[in-house]
């Protein structure tokens, strides 16, 4: 199935080149896959994964293993903000 991911800010910078511009990356992904499994198979450290989205929906960290993702989803995920 289909899903988009995409990250933001320093983020980003697991990206796929081509993907960067935009900070989307289209991708096809097992169904039954969680938003977990997808931190986890990107290798984005958990102290950088802040806010997370799926369709607009906030995602709590306790929620995150065992949200399973569907067709077309899009996972948006943001770090830590900082400054002022």
């Amino acid at each position: 199935m289909q899903v988009t991911l995409k990250l933001y800010a320093s983020l980003s910078d697991y990206l796929p080149d081509e993907a960067k511009r935009t900070n989307e990356w289209p991708m096809d992904v097992p169904e039954g896959t969680t938003v977990g499994d997808m931190i986890a198979r990107h290798q984005l450290p958990e102290r950088l994964v802040h806010l997370v989205l799926v369709n607009g929906h906030f995602i709590p960290p306790g929620s995150r293993a065992s949200r399973v993702l569907a067709a077309d989803d899009v996972l948006a995920i943001w770090p830590p903000v900082a400054g002022g």
